[in-house]
């Protein structure tokens, strides 16, 4: 069975939401000279442009790499197969949450789903490709 058939429907039975959203950005390999080498930029397409500034939910993983008390990084994939941990997944597969006041404590690989303002992000390094901003957790 391909991987991404099993990602699918490891997606669909954990009733994870929102990330079908990112399936259309392409991904290129570009140099950049603020960074001195080489990174994967985003491509986006018209479709996803017009979700930016839009309202978005994600259901999906916590993992434990908070920026600070707000920012935290939701996953489409569980910690040991995400992006960071070479689970042959790409940037499409996370997210930045920034939510609007401090959340509750979340304990990895928590199932957890957020709502907030989706921004598309391709030049500020320090900061996911996808952002959601002013979020808020949906019990």
């Amino acid at each position: 069975m391909p991987f991404t058939l099993i990602i699918t429907l490891l997606s669909f039975f954990n009733g994870l939401e929102g990330w079908e959203t990112f399936a259309s950005v392409r991904f290129e390999l570009q140099y950049i000279d603020e960074l001195g080498g080489q990174a994967e930029m985003p491509i986006f397409d018209e479709a996803i442009l017009a979700k930016n500034g839009q309202p978005l939910t994600l259901r999906g993983y916590y993992l434990p790499l908070e920026y600070d008390r707000r920012t935290i990084v939701l996953s489409k994939m569980p910690y040991a197969s995400c992006f960071f941990c070479g689970g042959g997944v790409g940037q499409e597969t996370i997210a930045e949450v920034q939510f609007a006041k401090n959340p509750r404590r979340f304990i990895p690989d928590e199932i957890i789903r957020v709502r907030g303002t989706l921004k598309l992000n391709n030049s500020d390094f320090d900061h996911f490709v996808f952002i959601l901003e002013n979020a808020e957790l949906i019990e």
